[in-house]
């Protein structure tokens, strides 16, 4: 898309997409764009009320303005949906209607792993590695998400 800035110069806006990795207790949040496909982790909500986390992730989105959502699918191992991808796949849903924006569903298996492993030698305490997992995990998810992605047609998002 392009954007008419100061001075009469257009400028060429790449769509922002935010990641959302679900969980009952915490919720990841990250950031990331088509053009450098680069994620980056924003914070993470601790509620296990959904009313909470959804006016969370409102203020998140107002801030970052992001043109589609991307929420991760925690899928058995072999594939098949898991108790926790079905609650996903709705708070999804539910995210689509309250917000009115894209919303696209990502297998997320492992993703909590390659977390734990990025910060393995990082030196946080276990605390501090509980806190930032799950906003890595949602930059996992956005990697895979643009890695996998085609954007020449984007008509593909779970819920439009």
């Amino acid at each position: 898309m392009d954007v008419l800035g100061r001075g009469g110069f257009w400028y060429n806006v790449f769509m922002q997409y935010m990641a959302i990795d679900f969980g009952e207790k915490r919720t990841g949040l990250a950031i990331g764009d088509e053009m450098s496909r680069m994620a980056t982790p924003l914070s993470t909500i601790h509620t296990g009320g959904e009313e909470e986390r959804i006016k969370q992730i409102g203020r998140a989105i107002a801030e970052n303005e992001p043109g589609a959502l991307v929420v991760g699918l925690p899928l058995n191992m072999d594939g098949s949906d898991s108790p926790a991808s079905l609650k996903c796949a709705a708070f999804a849903e539910v995210l689509m209607g309250r917000f009115e924006i894209d919303v696209y569903l990502v297998d997320e298996r492992q993703t909590s792993l390659i977390a734990d492993e990025q910060m393995a030698m990082s030196g946080l305490t276990r605390k501090q590695k509980k806190n930032r997992r799950d906003s890595l995990a949602a930059a996992n998810i956005l990697r895979i998400f643009f890695a996998t992605h085609t954007f020449e047609d984007d008509g593909d998002a779970l819920f439009e």
